[in-house]
């Protein structure tokens, strides 16, 4: 995948100067002898142990030198005129922003989304309108945003090691009153699933592993007490909560595996019934810098419950 990743970054143009920074999350296949042999022009990051994608991105961004980063997943390849498309919209607005490109599924290159919105529980939901540019989030895997805004925003919040690292950055710009922005064309192709397991339909079935699962739970509920501006914030909760132990009890049930509440919905039922002090300390900071109000913030939401939609369509999802 890194092949076709670098190469699609190297063959943009008229951007004039890159900077491409390769972080290896102590890989154990032959990437770091490819990335030597094949692009010296990269400076590369190896780390000797497995970080994950928060802590990642971060070291990266922190050696950064450039006005702008873009985080490109190793499993995405940029669109001709992807950088000029995203350089254009940054430098147009007045304002910093978060910026993101059409997503598009790498084997059948079928439109995944423009960004996406949120449902009330801090699902992401795949904004398709090409009439909408502002969004809830961008996704991690091609989100583009000036150098010094990321720093403003904190870059991502390692606690969370990975999964919705990108929703808790994005809701922080817009709390701090930064549109998140979905352009409506170049694009990237995404092999969704590949790096991380999960997304994928496999006749369809939605298949997911317990670490991702377990992962996107507890860190879907962070954000969800972090970021929701009050009075919300307690009776969504009380809802997760609820809504949250029954699909926990029926996908246990179902599957026949007590794994599946022990390792993925125990975990996260507890941080909604009995939230962190760090959480609680999170959310005091994060709600004394909101600069926007409770109707703005909710702007980027859908109400219709993403899993719902799921459920009907794909039925209970397989974790392995």
């Amino acid at each position: 995948m890194l092949r076709e990743c670098i190469d699609s970054v190297l063959a943009q143009q008229g951007v004039g100067m890159i900077e491409i920074l390769v972080h290896d999350d102590a890989s154990t296949d032959e990437s770091l002898a490819l990335l030597h042999d094949a692009y010296p022009q990269i400076r590369l990051l190896p780390s000797p142990s497995n970080v994950g994608f928060c802590v990642a991105n971060n070291r990266m961004v922190a050696q950064a030198r450039g006005d702008f980063v873009l985080l490109l997943n190793n499993d995405a390849a940029l669109l001709p005129g992807a950088l000029q498309t995203l350089l254009d919209a940054a430098r147009q607005r007045a304002a910093p922003a978060v910026f993101t490109l059409p997503q598009f599924d790498w084997r059948s290159g079928e439109l995944v989304d423009r960004g996406c919105l949120l449902d009330p529980f801090y699902n992401p939901v795949p904004n398709l309108d090409p009439e909408r540019s502002e969004v809830a989030m961008a996704i991690g895997a091609c989100l583009f945003l000036p150098r010094a805004l990321w720093h403003e925003l904190g870059g991502f919040p390692e606690w969370m090691e990975s999964i919705g690292e990108d929703m808790y950055l994005c809701c922080t710009a817009r709390l701090r009153g930064h549109a998140v922005m979905a352009l409506s064309s170049s694009g990237y192709r995404h092999r969704r699933g590949a790096s991380f397991s999960g997304e994928r339909s496999d006749a369809n079935t939605l298949m997911s592993s317990f670490r991702r699962r377990r992962l996107s739970e507890r860190n879907k509920t962070a954000a969800l007490i972090v970021c929701t501006p009050t009075p919300l914030t307690w009776p969504l909760l009380m809802v997760h909560a609820i809504l949250l132990a029954f699909e926990g009890i029926a996908m246990s049930a179902t599957r026949w595996n007590l794994r599946i509440w022990r390792e993925i919905y125990a975990p996260a039922l507890a941080g909604t019934c009995l939230p962190s002090r760090a959480l609680r300390q999170r959310r005091r900071g994060m709600q004394a810098m909101r600069l926007i109000g409770l109707r703005a913030y909710f702007h980027g939401f859908d109400w219709m419950p993403y899993k719902l939609r799921m459920l009907l369509r794909h039925g209970i999802p397989e974790v392995r």
